[in-house]
């Protein structure tokens, strides 16, 4: 292993939170101004915020993207927050992008690279050591075979059953894929609404129906995936612990939820409809950071004519004297006209902050006053000097990444005990005793984004409230006690890991609500839980991203079909934006 640059790294670590300077209130792409008029404003260079201007602009639309921080993304950001290390520093894998996207907007031509892994999932044990044995570790790859003989060494069972979870997942996700991409069933409009109003809501309900006919006989049984705790589900399956506790994480990551709590299953199945270079379910990096694919949005979008604008806060959605939106006021008191707003903010920021209230129905900033956004979720984004070495698969002499490195590394996650206790603990106002954590180590796969024999690793931890015990907030104390505590987690499984620091940035729920704008600090704008999936995401009647303010749309995650970085929600509001514009 090449000599380790300890000494200047060590220095480095006193920069910890630097920001890279970026373009300042720049416009990205070619040099333009911001114009006074467009007929489309899209609030937040998110990624869905990116999704929708390019698609407005396909339809013809002068549109304008106006983002609060110095760098588009949203929380698909690639920073260099300690010199040298590259950090996707929220979000920090890919999979769920909408295929069609990847093609319609051509991102592989404006620079989009994605980095599949092969194997994919990595849980080791804290064993002691048996019979001078190594820990045993389960790892889970595309080779079945491969993956049965892991799954052996703790049921032969088990081993037998796994293909058949997976092809049964795989129907009802086969289902349920084509819901993604449809405005949700407008049952208002279906019922009481106008002939156009009625043959939209058909599409939605021919969706519906056609999933319905997908699933056939067995459609009780999918019934009880979408609405019965995770652990049940699993429980019906198989019965070796560490198996069970590694498929649950994709249940409960992100969520405010436990590995018992009814509903999580819909979860799981949000995190495994995803795909990647054609291959269903597969997770992938992308190379350079996750901002890299945030910029190819961007090149594609201002490729077909959009104009993109950092540092430019919004501070109110403007609206006509009949109530109609007619663009935005920005915070130094600008005034940019447009006929259509496209929100990718969360609905709490969207519909309770920037929107006059007068001009909403009262029970309708009720329901978005009481969207459930908790979130568990404390980011560790760490620099280190080395690789990380497990105790149950050590690192090869010449410290090069081994297989399992590229994996989302399971860790605290033997058993769905383990699991239940670490969200309890976070139910009584503590961050838990063993947080579950999801380890990962990007740099594997793509070295750019460390210096030579350096790495840079993701720490996605749960579960911590948002506010402590007793109503006590998140201070230094609070936040660097935690990370200590996950530290010494991952040093039990890898030795050494401590001593091979160099900085780290914490981000607990409050940081990640501050920074990225994520209300509660959720990941996906609101929980996704079935009380607000579909047409009552975010809340009823007003699934179809349309919002009571004529020409006010929603296009983030807090639409259907929800969180992650999917793009979905930005293009079926944009569509649904463009069809109306054709009316006005």
């Amino acid at each position: 292993m090449a000599a380790r640059p300890r000494r200047w790294l060590r220095a480095a670590a006193a920069a910890l939170l630097r920001i890279p300077g970026g373009c300042r209130g720049c416009h990205v792409g070619a040099a333009a101004s911001l114009k006074r008029e467009y007929d489309a404003v899209v609030i937040g260079a998110g990624h869905n915020g990116l999704v929708a201007a390019a698609y407005l602009r396909k339809g013809g639309l002068k549109t304008a993207v106006l983002e609060r921080r110095h760098l588009v993304g949203g929380a698909a950001v690639t920073e260099e927050i300690i010199p040298g290390f590259r950090f996707s520093r929220a979000s920090y894998l890919l999979s769920l992008l909408r295929p069609q996207i990847y093609a319609e907007l051509e991102l592989k031509r404006h620079g989009l690279k994605v980095l599949p892994r092969d194997p994919y999932s990595y849980t080791p044990l804290l064993e002691d050591a048996r019979a001078g044995k190594a820990p045993r570790s389960l790892l889970l790859g595309n080779n079945m075979a491969d993956t049965q003989s892991q799954i052996a060494q703790f049921s032969v069972k088990d081993a037998q059953a796994f293909p058949k979870y997976e092809a049964f997942m795989n129907r009802l996700v086969s289902a349920i894929d084509p819901l993604l991409d449809t405005c949700p069933l407008d049952v208002a409009g279906f019922s009481q609404g106008s002939l156009l109003q009625k043959l939209r809501a058909l599409r939605g309900l021919r969706a519906l129906i056609r999933a319905g006919f997908t699933l056939g006989k067995q459609l009780p049984q999918y019934y009880q995936v979408l609405t019965a705790p995770i652990s049940k589900i699993l429980d019906l399956w198989f019965e070796s612990e560490p198996l069970k506790a590694t498929l649950a994480t994709d249940a409960v990551i992100g969520a405010m939820a436990g590995p018992h709590t009814p509903g999580s299953g819909y979860v799981l199945l949000h995190h495994v409809m995803g795909e990647l270079e054609g291959r269903q379910g597969a997770w992938g990096y992308v190379a350079g950071g996750m901002g890299a694919l945030s910029q190819s949005l961007a090149n594609a979008a201002t490729a077909l004519g959009a104009e993109i604008f950092t540092e430019k806060a919004v501070a109110q959605i403007l609206l006509s004297s009949d109530g109609k939106a007619q663009g935005v006021c920005l915070q130094d008191g600008t005034e940019v006209k447009s006929r259509l707003v496209l929100s990718n903010a969360s609905p709490q920021l969207t519909f309770l902050e920037l929107t006059p209230q007068e001009q909403l129905p009262p029970e309708f900033v009720q329901r978005i006053s009481q969207f459930d956004s908790r979130s568990p979720v404390t980011k560790i984004n760490v620099a280190v000097d080395r690789l990380p070495d497990f105790r149950a698969a050590p690192n090869a002499r010449d410290g090069c990444p081994l297989p399992h490195h590229q994996c989302s590394i399971h860790l605290n996650c033997e058993d769905i005990q383990l699991l239940h206790q670490a969200f309890e603990d976070a139910c009584q106002g503590r961050p838990s005793s063993r947080p579950m954590i999801e380890l990962c180590i990007p740099s594997a796969l793509d070295p750019s984004l460390a210096p030579p024999g350096c790495h840079v690793v993701s720490l996605f931890t749960q579960y911590t409230p948002y506010t402590l015990a007793g109503g006590k907030q998140w201070d230094d104390r609070e936040r660097e006690d935690y990370a200590d505590r996950v530290f010494d987690c991952v040093e039990a499984y890898a030795p050494g890991f401590k001593a091979s620091v160099v900085g780290r940035d914490v981000l607990t729920p409050p940081d990640l609500e501050r920074i990225f704008g994520l209300p509660g600090g959720n990941i996906f704008h609101g929980a996704m839980s079935l009380d607000q999936l579909y047409f009552a995401r975010p809340v009823p009647s007003y699934s179809s991203y349309r919002s009571p303010v004529e020409g006010l749309y929603l296009c983030g995650s807090g639409a259907h079909p929800g969180g992650g970085v999917m793009g979905a929600a930005g293009r079926n509001a944009a569509r649904m934006a463009l069809e109306d514009f054709k009316k006005l």
